[in-house]
């Protein structure tokens, strides 16, 4: 078993992170002329425990509530998919992005249940594009972004911030419309992925550790 969770994949590259960004923005503009498709397209609780509607789990993750939320999800995955699709091949990119987008969805769920938010809506590809950038800034450490373009800061950095700010932004408003800890679950996927599959620890790299 261990082997075949490490096992890597042949190199290649077939640019998959853009076709991700091309399926967003198709089903955008289903979902704005068809606006009840955001009703089977979004997870919601109560939809997968009544009628097993097992899909949003992946459908989540293409769905968004409006043009600026799709314009911020696709920025990030272009500026750090696309480099780090590179970096891994895009069948390792491929696989890491669906286990840490539905590994999100799957957390958000159970947060759900537990907190008895039945009906709520889940939509975007928030999770999957944080874990994109924490696993940007783990083989990519020193390359710098400039945060709301104009504030130069590490990569690392960048992710040490957001997650801080996800934390508090969650424990200081329970009742935002923004699933913080849909951000925290695709940081957590990423780590996990990261360490037990490509074994680095994103510890070590963010921390400077030998």
């Amino acid at each position: 078993m261990k082997n075949i969770i490490k096992k890597p994949f042949a190199y290649s590259y077939s640019n998959f992170a853009l076709f991700i960004i091309a399926i967003n923005f198709l089903v955008f503009l289903l979902t704005n002329f068809r606006p009840q498709y955001l009703y089977y397209f979004s997870m919601r609780p109560i939809n997968i425990i009544n009628v097993q509607a097992y899909w949003q789990f992946v459908t989540y993750m293409f769905t968004h509530a409006n043009l600026t939320h799709i314009l911020f999800n696709m920025l990030g995955l272009f500026f750090f998919g696309f480099a780090l699709e590179r970096k891994l091949g895009s069948r390792e990119f491929l696989l890491f992005y669906f286990f840490c987008g539905i590994g999100a969805g799957v957390f958000s769920f159970f947060f759900y249940v537990t907190t008895g938010n039945l009906g709520v809506y889940l939509l975007g590809a928030s999770g999957a594009v944080y874990a994109v950038l924490l696993a940007y800034a783990v083989f990519f450490p020193n390359a710098v972004i400039y945060v709301m373009g104009i504030i130069p800061l590490k990569s690392t950095w960048v992710v040490i911030i957001y997650t801080a700010i996800e934390i508090f932004s969650q424990l200081g408003n329970r009742y935002s419309s923004t699933a913080h800890f849909t951000h925290l679950a695709g940081f957590a996927f990423a780590y996990l992925y990261i360490w037990v599959r490509l074994g680095i620890n994103p510890a070590d790299v963010f921390f400077r550790r030998r």
